[in-house]
């Protein structure tokens, strides 16, 4: 039976009230998608009933809670309003988009919920949230509109504080939150009017366009200097810069050194030549190496990692704040560490000449460089000495010094273990990473790119190992029985429309793809980063081929790690600076001593969180390099730099400077031609010149400005610069 677009009885005609708003209702539930006004409606139903007995109906639907009211006038459905047996529901993870939108991840779907902003609520980017779903006939993603926020994944944001003569306000830096929140004037905690603060929600609002209320916990001072930046760069990200007391309480109240009586439990490795290496500026050290030849030749090689979980214990104030945290926060001047300091850098961190309590994976290799023996389990340590990388390194280079045929055994064995990794297809995804030298005053003197070295691939090698064998420990041992649910680090295999596009984008720039199978995929990018080596420009790629791979994540769903070439793969070894090994520690040691299953819907639970909170650290640490560069950038305004054309877009193109990768736009309009847009944004053609510029073309750029309040570097042509 065909249903008529509109009901014969009703058009044209004036319908009392109680009908009138039973007829609104059923308009907003066939489309709970859309956004109606009172005139919309009367020109929708051609009723006859006036504006104001329309716009009566609304707001006492409103009333009863069936109608959400927006700006403007406008109203929607509340998603609340429907029956649950006609609507589904789901939690999920608020993913917001630079455009106010969010997608909301839900693990029981394969795909995202996209919801536009005027359905978010007060919904925030992190938040977990109860979300009505639909699915569009016209789109291939479900469409959805939050119905409540079930948990609040930040009450901090820093603003600017605005005084008036009755009550004030904070205006957040947060991007993704623009509506201003209300202080009372004894909440201001003595700020003043300009002045950075860090302000907490006291009273969330119910409605999008309304305030909340909150009150001031912190005042920074004055805006504009670089440390305000940087803890502003953190706060909006999510993360408290200071720890509550009862977590301070409780890590002051550890014991200084370890327990004589703990001892007796644990495999007693103090007596074997035992190091650690890591960045010269370290001060936290969580994975610690040993080296020994048996009496039959063989060697034995273990990985130490801290034991985190013999001081933080599941539930305690200390657990529950580093599970919040998840992780520590490296910016380009300052760590937020995931642990109190007591922890971090005193009692969890295997510092030299000092026992340590450690978790260690150790491994035995015969003479045919073949691991014939894996153990696990709870150890105490000694450490000898502590290297620095470019010490250990020199050691290797020179053949003389601390631990010589030790490090070069371990390099040795690690290059083994390399090479075997890139046959079974392995990535070499060894992208560069910019440092910073900086003066007392934390400005930048130098940016440049952080040089690889064996003794970084040595370390990286033997993590690798550990996380890759606790994971297939688990994993043989959940296949013997029963799954046992486990925090896997999976890395889902590439779009292959992204692949494909990355594929045309790179044979534009001289480099030939070969997609036929996974193992000629990951030989296409190892050939890329050979090939980079010799080509400068092509480094511009390696970044974009990253993007082109799905994220790594952490999950109780075991996938596999594709960028690895691993089948089964955790993160074991930095149980310091990530929750994620914290919890892949207690679930190891409880199926050391027999068989322990955990809720596995709690535990993807707990992952998605970690994965939200790592996103959240690695775009503040990405954003605190950006501000770095633009800080270095001001003092060479007016210099002549060489670099190579990154990225386009209609305004101008990117210039990345080879050497410290410091990356600003050359605006077309800075040029002496119109410019026009080919062959899908690789490359722009002047007008009346002819003249050509494509990605990865060599230019030399001046620095025209370098703007630190927009952290954007505008750059000229050098040539149209006057300069030659």
């Amino acid at each position: 039976m065909s249903r008529k677009k509109n009901n014969p009885k009703i058009k044209g005609a004036k319908l009392p009230s109680h009908e009138l708003r039973a007829l609104l209702f059923r308009v907003f539930k066939r489309s709970p998608e859309k956004v109606y006004g009172a005139r919309q409606l009367i020109k929708k139903l051609k009723v006859l009933n006036s504006k104001d007995s329309v716009q009566d109906a609304l707001d006492k639907l409103v009333g009863k809670n069936k109608l959400v009211s927006l700006s403007g006038g406008k109203y929607r459905l509340n998603a609340a309003a429907i029956p649950a047996k006609s609507s589904r529901q789901y939690e999920g993870i608020v993913d917001m988009t630079r455009t106010g939108s969010a997608y909301i991840l839900v693990n029981e779907l394969e795909q995202d919920i996209h919801v536009s902003a005027k359905y978010l609520g007060s919904a925030m980017d992190g938040d977990k949230v109860l979300v009505s779903v639909y699915s569009p006939p016209s789109r291939r993603r479900p469409e959805g509109q939050i119905v409540k926020v079930l948990e609040r994944m930040r009450t901090h944001f820093m603003g600017t504080l605005r005084i008036w003569k009755n009550q004030a306000i904070v205006v957040p830096d947060n991007q993704y939150y623009e509506v201003d929140i209300i202080v009372d004037l004894k909440d201001t905690k003595g700020g003043k009017d300009g002045e950075k603060v860090v302000v907490a929600i006291t009273d969330w609002p119910e409605r999008s366009n309304q305030s909340p209320r909150g009150k001031v916990t912190s005042v920074l001072g004055a805006p504009g200097t670089s440390d305000i930046e940087m803890k502003g760069i953190l706060i909006n990200n999510g993360f408290e810069l200071e720890f509550p007391e009862s977590v301070l309480a409780q890590a002051a109240a550890l014991p200084e050194e370890i327990e004589a009586s703990e001892v007796h439990n644990r495999l007693d490795l103090r007596d074997v030549p035992t190091f650690t290496i890591d960045p010269s500026d370290a001060r936290d050290f969580d994975d610690a190496l040993s080296f020994r030849t048996l009496e039959n030749g063989n060697l034995e090689i273990g990985v130490h990692i801290a034991d985190v979980t013999h001081y933080v214990k599941p539930h305690s104030p200390l657990d529950k704040e580093a599970y919040k945290r998840s992780t520590s926060v490296y910016l380009v001047d300052r760590v937020l560490p995931m642990l109190p300091e007591k922890l971090s850098n005193g009692l969890c961190s295997l510092r030299p000449r000092e026992d340590k309590f450690t978790f260690s994976a150790i491994f035995t290799f015969d003479n045919k460089d073949r691991i014939v023996n894996r153990w696990f389990g709870k150890t105490v340590i000694h450490s000898d000495r502590r290297f620095s990388y470019e010490e250990a390194q020199e050691v290797m280079d020179k053949g003389e010094g601390d631990f010589l045929s030790e490090l070069q055994a371990l390099n040795r064995l690690a290059k083994v273990l390399r090479e075997k990794r890139f046959r079974e297809g392995s990535i070499n995804f060894d992208v560069d990473e910019v440092r910073f030298r900086l003066d007392e005053e934390g400005v930048p003197v130098e940016v440049y790119v952080k040089e690889r070295m064996d003794a970084h691939l040595l370390i990286e090698d033997f993590m690798l190992l550990a996380n890759k064998e606790v994971a297939s420990f688990i994993d043989r041992k959940g296949k013997e029985q029963q799954e046992i649910p486990y925090v896997y680090r999976v890395h889902d295999e590439p779009d292959p429309d992204k692949l494909y596009e990355f594929a045309l984008f790179a044979k534009n720039m001289g480099f030939e793809m070969k997609l036929g199978s996974p193992t000629e995929i990951a030989a296409s990018f190892n050939r890329l980063v050979e090939a980079a080596e010799e080509d400068e420009s092509l480094q511009l790629l390696e970044p974009l081929a990253i993007r082109t791979m799905a994220k790594a994540a952490y999950s109780a769903d075991n996938i596999g790690h594709y960028g690895l070439g691993f089948e089964n793969y955790t993160h074991f070894t930095s149980p310091i600076r990530r929750y994620a090994d914290v919890l892949a520690h207690r679930l190891l040691e409880a199926n050391l001593k027999g068989t322990f299953r955990t809720d596995k819907p709690k535990l993807e639970e707990q992952c998605q969180h970690i994965s939200v909170m790592e996103r959240r650290a690695i775009k503040a640490e990405r954003e605190s390099i950006k501000y770095k560069q633009v800080e270095f950038m001001q003092k060479h305004v007016g210099d002549v730099f060489t670099g190579y054309i990154s990225g386009m877009m209609e305004k101008g193109f990117f210039v990345e400077i080879s050497g410290n990768r410091c990356e600003g736009l050359v605006p077309f309009d800075t040029l002496d031609d119109d410019f026009e847009m080919l062959n899908g944004k690789l490359q722009v053609k002047g007008i009346h010149t002819g003249k050509t510029y494509k990605m990865g073309d060599a230019v030399q750029v001046k620095i025209i400005a370098a703007d630190l309040s927009t952290r954007r570097i505008e750059m000229a042509l050098a040539e149209t610069a006057g300069i030659n």
